[in-house]
């Protein structure tokens, strides 16, 4: 019998400005784990993603992650106390209620990649 199990799935998250989004990603809280060349490690407890130095507008702007953490407000909180919208321009929603169960925010990255940050309730 053939083993089909799954180890992990990743993104390769693209960056208009390779440096930039690199330190956005550690500000918010990502360990950059292993960098080469175009491609950086980040992760997050289990989570992890691949920052590639590609930048495609349409592809960026079109792009989406979506992140499930355990406190949503402590991520909100934490998010707001950092002033990203100074640093790097990007937007920041309120915290809300999801009609499907979910306690959210967004989050707009450097090269416009948006982030859904979200609880369980």
């Amino acid at each position: 019998m053939a083993n089909l199990n799954t180890v992990e799935i990743k993104s390769f998250v693209p960056a208009k400005d390779f440096e930039c989004s690199k330190r956005f990603y550690q500000m918010i809280g990502f360990e950059m784990a292993f960098e080469a060349g175009d491609i950086a490690y980040f992760n997050s407890g289990s989570c992890s993603f691949l920052l590639q130095d590609f930048y495609e507008p349409l592809h960026s702007n079109n792009f989406m992650m979506h992140l499930l953490v355990e406190d949503a407000q402590s991520w909100y909180e934490h998010v707001l106390k950092l002033e990203l919208d100074k640093a790097f321009g990007v937007k920041v929603t309120e915290l809300v209620e999801q009609p499907w169960g979910m306690l959210e925010f967004c989050i707009t990255d450097p090269s416009g990649v948006l982030w859904r940050i979200a609880e369980n309730q």
